[in-house]
Order: C-alpha cells, then sequence, then structure tokens
C-alpha cells in the first residue's frame, strides 16, 4: 500500500501539490483533478470518449469541463488512504486515494 504523503498543500485557484514519502513530488491542476475524478460519472465518461470522441457529453460533464473558473472549494482527508476535494461546479463524490494520484500523475508521463 501507497504510504501517505508527506506534505499536501491545495492552492484552491491553482492545483494541488502532493510531497511523497520517497522524496517525489507532484503537482496537479485543478482543471486535471477535476477531469480525472475517479467519481463512477466520470469513469464512465472518459471511458465513453476513448471509446467515441465524438459522443455528446452530459450536462454535468459540460458544466465541469466548461469554460467557467474551476476552484477546490474545499478538501478533507479520508482516513489515512486518500483526499476528498469539493469543487466549485458542486463535484465531490471523487476520493482520490494515494495510489491513484501516482497513477494519474502527469509529471510521470
Amino acid at each position: 500500500m501507497e504510504p501517505p504523503p508527506t506534505a499536501i498543500d491545495l492552492k484552491k485557484d491553482k492545483g494541488l501539490t502532493v510531497q511523497w514519502a520517497d522524496g517525489g513530488t507532484s503537482y496537479y491542476s485543478i482543471a486535471y483533478l477535476r477531469k480525472m475524478s475517479p467519481s463512477a460519472e466520470m469513469k464512465e465518461l472518459r471511458q465513453e470518449q476513448a471509446k467515441n470522441p465524438l459522443a455528446i457529453l452530459p450536462a454535468s460533464a459540460v458544466r465541469a469541463l466548461g469554460s467557467g473558473v474551476l476552484v477546490a472549494e474545499s478538501a478533507e482527508l479520508v482516513g489515512n488512504y486518500a483526499i476528498r476535494i469539493r469543487f466549485s461546479d458542486g463535484h465531490d463524490t471523487g476520493i482520490y486515494s494515494w495510489p491513484y494520484l501516482r497513477e494519474i500523475d502527469p509529471g510521470a508521463k
């Protein structure tokens, strides 16, 4: 199991910086975190878009990916294994586990 980060810094209008126990650092923009939410709704949407890039987005996804300013309104630790972020579009059902954050680290690609 992934050890918890040694430090977490959320800039609500910019992004999340995570310092890992192994000394590595990851940065996730707010828009990227919202797009990569591990919620069932967003997983399904990403799968549909992978199969059909011309898929019509549901209204909730249009708001999430739209041109409005998206910010993180709050965040809370979930046990010792994850963080939950509430976004300004109302989305708060994604729980970002430490292994999932490592998996989606944009700097590791």
